[in-house]
């Protein structure tokens, strides 16, 4: 540690995010390391920290001879004025060096208002954050993460985005970096020849024109750049990397727990839902394997809590022959398994006794929508009946505590719609005094709404989204409707989520937006604490641009999107299919029930999903 940093610590809060040091960090001698690689995640220690993914590319890159992969967090406010009051550039925290003198430097995005984190952190770093004043073959920046998916807003600071699962494909991307730096090679050879890599897109390798209405007009390839880059994935989750040896952080982050991926994928298709189609086709891990990473991860950590992960993990078929295995292990030595992403329709009374013999935690479903009309639409292909019939179960066994998610602002929603949350609830709270097998404690529903953000690479994704005013009418029209004092009502901001619509949609303009919002003061912007959104109206404003272009516009079927440079498997004829079965209101079945022929099925080798 440096003296500076060792003098600025006790000066700031939470002095644990900056030193690392932690049990299984990985310090490799510098003698035997010809690629560093600073790993950023755009936001706290403590969320990054709890990000699986970066935990297994972080053990992926470190696998590799030669290569040592150091751990990058963007600073808290206190030590960002602390670091530019005493000119100390950011730095990794396994060594402490400075992230300027590493030969890459790589990102995970997987929120968009992480954005202005990215170009903070390369500021804080003392890096040009343009990719045009990078011209050596030092301080290559590159991106992956969900985000990467529409790279158009962040095209002008990153200099290569990694598609999709990069567990194979960070490795072939380092692989090439190494014999690049061993050669000479330019700048510009090699991102020539990281374009070749399958899943790899060099912004700089296309031209985007506009129409005068500020459409976009043709995306065009240079140099025999692809037209489409498709995102990567992994095949084999089984004899995939996992880090049953990983760091254990030194103070408490978000997710103080191991984690198991139990499968990658959805079978469902929540048309609003952009993870459950960028992430397809469905892969799953064998139970047995599970158990012994499992076994061997709680081993080496000591954490007292593992949670089974997935987007929709009851759908996971070896769900009970692997709890069945752990549960008496997790007994034995005290250790709470928790299966969150449950659906209401498949729903175990008998899994949940099981996991929660110490303490019954509460349950928590997201019928998403209030009425079955609006159900069908969004395809969340879950009935009233089954919501309450959940319920009935879990009161009888001795819950009194339900958190139930919705979204305002969904396509075709009405007032009828917003009031049947309302009339939803009331039926849930009709079932507890029907149902409930201890009354004592009484009854407690929490009830959320977030507010609809259409996503790149989802049915909607072309959709309007309601004016921010129309939203808290609903917000306002909802919270009237539930009296009941057994009902806590929680609703998102609406600044937040135009900006996340603005930025999840937004083309390369965007990314003077971006660096003009860094420049006045983003950062940060997740937390409350720090959030303006007036700081991004005057950014938009003064780049003469306007959010409600990406927001409330809509896109036409036949507009040219920022993203058609990319696909992730699923296609377009798909997508618009289920726009259009969504204004008919019909459902689409589970994956499970019948092929709906997606698309993605192409990116496996035997053309077969395991579905």
């Amino acid at each position: 540690m440096t003296d500076l940093l060792q003098r600025l610590l006790p000066t700031v809060q939470k002095p644990a995010r900056y030193t690392g040091g932690e049990y299984n960090q990985i310090v490799k001698p510098l003698e035997e390391v010809d690629v560093r690689v600073a790993f950023c995640f755009p936001d706290t220690y403590e969320l990054g920290m709890s990000n699986l993914g970066m935990r297994i590319l972080y053990g992926v890159m470190n696998q590799l001879p030669g290569v040592w992969c150091e751990r990058v967090f963007a600073p808290w406010g206190d030590m960002e004025e602390a670091m530019k009051a005493n000119n100390l550039p950011l730095w990794a925290l396994e060594s402490q060096d400075p992230v300027k003198d590493f030969d890459l430097i790589a990102f995970t995005i997987g929120y968009e208002m992480c954005y202005a984190n990215v170009v903070n952190m390369l500021k804080l770093s003392g890096v040009p954050i343009h990719s045009r004043d990078r011209q050596g073959l030092n301080q290559l920046v590159f991106a992956g993460g969900v985000c990467a998916y529409n790279p158009e807003p962040l095209a002008d600071f990153v200099d290569f985005f990694s598609l999709g699962e990069g567990e194979e494909s960070t490795v072939e991307i380092l692989t090439l970096y190494r014999k690049a730096k061993q050669a000479g090679w330019s700048k510009g050879e090699f991102l020539t020849a990281a374009g070749r890599i399958p899943g790899v897109y060099v912004p700089s390798f296309y031209r985007h024109t506009y129409h005068p209405d500020g459409t976009l007009a043709a995306i065009i390839p240079q140099d025999g750049a692809p037209q489409v880059v498709t995102k990567r994935i992994v095949e084999d989750l089984d004899g995939a990397y996992f880090p049953v040896k990983t760091i254990v952080p030194s103070t408490e982050i978000v997710h103080d727990r191991s984690n198991l991926e139990v499968f990658r994928g959805c079978i469902r298709g929540c048309r609003f839902c952009q993870a459950g189609f960028s992430c397809r086709p469905v892969r799953e891990k064998s139970p047995e394997v599970l158990y012994r990473q499992a076994v061997e991860s709680l081993k080496d950590s000591g954490n007292h809590e593992l949670t089974l992960a997935s987007l929709s993990t009851s759908d996971y078929r070896g769900l009970k022959a692997l709890t069945d295995a752990l549960i008496p292990d997790c007994q034995a030595h005290k250790v709470n398994l928790s299966v969150p992403s449950l659906r209401a329709d498949n729903f175990s009374r008998e899994l949940m006794e099981k996991l929660q013999t110490v303490r019954k935690s509460g349950l928590t479903f997201a019928p998403e929508a209030g009425t079955q009309r609006l159900r069908d639409v969004i395809n969340k292909n879950l009935t009233e009946e089954e919501i309450l019939d959940t319920c009935a179960r879990a009161f009888s066994g001795g819950w009194n505590n339900v958190k139930l998610y919705f979204m305002l602002g969904l396509p075709t929603e009405t007032d009828e719609d917003v009031l049947g949350i309302a009339q939803l609830v009331q039926k849930v709270i009709r079932t507890w005094q029907n149902h409930a097998a201890n009354k004592k404690r009484g009854l407690r529903v929490h009830v959320a709404t977030a507010f609809f953000v259409p996503k790149p690479f989802t049915p909607f994704q072309w959709e309007k989204q309601l004016p921010p005013e129309e939203y808290l009418r609903r917000t306002r029209l909802l919270k009237d409707a539930m009296r009941s004092r057994a009902v806590e009502y929680n609703w998102h901001a609406p600044d937040l989520s135009r900006l996340e619509a603005a930025l999840a949609r937004g083309d390369r303009r965007l990314g003077a937006v971006i660096e003009w919002a860094v420049d006045h003061g983003a950062r940060l912007d997740g937390w409350d604490e720090y959030f303006q959104y007036g700081t991004w109206l005057n950014a938009f404003a003064a780049c003469g641009l306007d959010p409600a272009f990406y927001t409330t516009r809509g896109y036409g079927e036949e507009e040219l999107l920022p993203w058609q440079t990319i696909s992730v498997g699923v296609s377009k004829d798909f997508l618009l299919r289920e726009r259009h079965r969504a204004y008919a209101g019909q459902v689409t079945p589970d994956c499970r029930q019948g092929c709906a022929g997606c698309g993605a099925n192409r990116l496996l080798k035997e053309g077969t999903c395991h579905a």
